[in-house]
């Protein structure tokens, strides 16, 4: 290795013992950015790779079972307008006072009043399954935070299946 002409004079200027020692500093300095850059990255992955596998391995699962459902729903026979209409009508009938059903064409408005958390969501499943009908739009406000029971007022409007 060639040195600029400056550097050659000063490193010529050095004692054997300074020279040795410059030289180990150097090795020092190699060997730590050697450890920073490449051994250090890759003892991290292989010390995180069994969390890492543990929980890609749940996720997994998790969209296996989204998918073994989305199977299920597809598999499920084709549902008319006016049979959806009628297990819509008696969902929200299920609900009370605290749910009104208005419909435009192939799509439903549902509003909602005062209807508690774990009621409103079955609910929903129940439409998406029973109805066949979509969410497209939810509009809703928790009532009653304080209170420590969550009530929901607000829309939701669903798309039924073609005439």
């Amino acid at each position: 290795m060639k040195l600029a002409p400056a550097m050659q004079a000063r490193w010529d200027a050095l004692a054997a013992r300074e020279r040795t020692l410059v030289r180990g500093a150097l090795v020092l300095v190699a060997a730590a950015v050697l450890w920073w850059l490449c051994l250090a990255p890759a003892l991290q992955t292989v010390r995180t790779a069994g969390a890492q596998h543990r929980s890609l391995q749940g996720e997994l699962e998790q969209m296996r079972s989204l998918q073994a459902q989305a199977q299920a729903l597809q598999a499920q026979p084709r549902l008319g307008y006016d049979e959806a209409m009628r297990a819509l009508q008696a969902s929200v009938k299920a609900l009370g006072s605290r749910a009104q059903l208005g419909v435009v064409g192939e799509r439903a408005t549902v509003t909602f009043k005062g209807v508690p958390a774990d009621v409103l969501a079955p609910w929903l499943a129940q439409a998406r399954v029973n109805a066949r009908a979509l969410p497209t739009d939810a509009r809703l406000t928790r009532q009653g935070a304080s209170t420590g029971t969550a009530n929901w007022d607000g829309t939701v409007v669903l798309s039924l299946p073609s005439r």
